[in-house]
């Protein structure tokens, strides 16, 4: 065999190693939020960057198995939700530091961590859900409202010690300091109609239903509410409230994330990397916009109607490195006040 026809040979193989490589471009994700909801995103993620992406959905429990994983663990990325998940992964010890233009420039500061370990990639509001018949606009303007004497036996609000709830208080300990968190946790306590239970939207039902005036919940639920065609009775118990986004007149109403971070051990993480900055483009934030009712990270992206329909407000622009930082005293805090009991 003639050296020209085994150097072609030797070049034909390179070239087809390096189309196999080119095609093996892939970046595996573990995901806590929904296929119906992240699906799209992923393939039009892949259709644009021609980089596969193999998604594990996993409800609960992520932390665990990545840490049981560990340096086997296939998974480059994280995507979940609220700062408490985000942050519980740093704590373990298990995302990478990271750099991005892309990213500093789309997500504003207190929406990412400052090294790079986690990114913000859509907000939602923790407002006030009030009976639109048996609460007064004024009596609920405020987070500190749902602590005084006037909402005694009217709230509902699900565990104290839910992610979502601890986040909010840390946001009043980082507005207010400790000793007014604890008093607050004291005085919504006392105010309770019930004992916590259920998740956001019960507490929306349980105010249709009569057994409370009030209720904690974020966002996107309204929109899920009022578009759900399965469950259509939910569309009453949206009809039987308006919403308030508290604090206007101060600091803003508290805003929490979802978010993503790459991992230590991540073996694509530029494709990682890559996944996130499209996750901040305008076409993803229009699907996330419309898909679950979320705020777009992305100021300049259009809301889905509903979204829309509330009407623009004042968030709490604390940095979310803060409420992180202050979930191990907030947590403290139910204990203390014996919130869920």
């Amino acid at each position: 065999m003639s050296l020209k026809k085994i150097t072609g040979m030797a070049l034909g193989a390179f070239c087809i190693s390096i189309a196999g490589v080119a095609q093996a471009e892939e970046v595996n994700l573990y995901s806590s939020r929904q296929p119906f909801l992240i699906n799209p995103l992923l393939e039009a993620f892949s259709d644009e960057s021609g980089i596969k992406v193999n998604m594990v959905y996993i409800k609960k429990g992520m932390l665990e198995r990545i840490k049981a994983e560990g340096q086997n663990s296939p998974a480059d990325l994280i995507l979940t939700s609220d700062i408490g998940k985000l942050d519980n992964h740093v704590q373990a010890g298990l995302l990478k530091s990271t750099t991005s233009d892309v990213l500093k420039e789309k997500i504003p500061s207190q929406y990412r961590h400052p090294d790079g370990l986690w990114y913000g990639l859509t907000t939602r509001a923790r407002i006030i859900y009030a009976h639109n018949k048996r609460v007064k606009p004024e009596e609920v303007q405020t987070y500190e409202d749902l602590a005084k004497p006037h909402m005694e036996g009217r709230i509902c609000t699900r565990s104290g010690k839910h992610e979502y709830n601890i986040s909010l208080l840390a946001s009043i300990v980082a507005a207010e300091g400790e000793e007014a968190a604890l008093n607050w946790a004291k005085g919504v306590k006392n105010n309770l109609a019930r004992k916590p239970q259920g998740n956001d939207r019960a507490q929306v039902k349980a105010v249709y239903q009569g057994e409370c005036d009030v209720s904690l919940g974020n966002t996107y639920y309204m929109g899920k509410m009022v578009t759900n065609e399965k469950n259509p009775e939910q569309k009453d118990w949206a009809a039987s409230v308006f919403l308030v986004f508290p604090n206007q007149a101060d600091r803003g109403t508290h805003v929490n994330i979802s978010g993503g971070g790459v991992l230590k051990g991540a073996m694509n993480e530029a494709n990682a990397i890559k996944l996130l900055e499209f996750l901040t483009g305008p076409k993803a934030q229009a699907i996330y916009a419309k898909g679950n009712f979320e705020y777009p990270i992305d100021e300049t992206a259009e809301l889905h109607p509903v979204v829309a329909s509330w009407g623009k407000f004042k968030a709490d622009e604390v940095d979310l490195t803060k409420i992180a930082e202050y979930r191990k005293i907030a947590t403290r805090i139910m204990d203390k006040v014996r919130y869920n009991n």
